[in-house]
C-alpha cells in the first residue's frame, strides 16, 4: 500500500521558518509529480506548490511565491517545503500529495500541523 508520511510541521513565530518533508514508500517516485496542499479551518483545501516527477519544473500559488520553495529528492523518495518569512495566514494542515496524470493517479499523506502565532 502507498503510504506518505508528513513531517516538520509545527508551532512557529511569524516571520520564521520551518521545513516540511514527505516521505513517499511502495510507489516509484520518480514517475509521479508532487504537490503541497494546505486546508485552513472552515476553508477549502488550496493548492500550495507543485514540482514535476523530475524537478524541472516548479509552481507556486501566488500567496507563497517568493517566500516558499518546494523541492525533491528523487533517491529518497522525499519532497520538501521549505517555508520562509511565515505569516498567520499560512496557519493549515499541510498535505503532501503524488500524481501521476497519465493514469489519473492521486495519492494523500496525512498532513501535518502548522500553526503560526506570536
Amino acid at each position: 500500500q502507498v503510504r506518505l508520511v508528513e513531517s516538520g510541521g509545527g508551532l512557529v513565530q511569524p516571520g520564521g521558518s520551518l521545513r516540511l518533508s514527505c516521505a513517499a514508500s511502495r510507489i516509484i517516485f520518480s514517475n509521479y509529480g508532487m504537490r503541497w496542499y494546505r486546508q485552513a479551518p472552515g476553508k477549502e483545501r488550496e493548492l500550495v506548490a507543485g514540482i514535476t516527477s523530475v524537478g524541472g519544473s516548479t509552481d507556486y500559488a501566488d500567496s507563497v511565491k517568493g517566500r516558499f520553495t518546494i523541492s525533491r529528492d528523487n533517491a529518497k523518495n522525499t519532497v520538501y517545503l521549505q517555508m520562509n518569512s511565515l505569516r498567520p495566514e499560512d496557519t493549515a494542515v499541510y498535505y503532501c500529495n503524488a500524481y501521476r496524470g497519465i493514469t489519473n493517479t492521486y495519492y494523500w499523506g496525512q498532513g501535518t500541523q502548522v500553526t503560526v502565532s506570536s
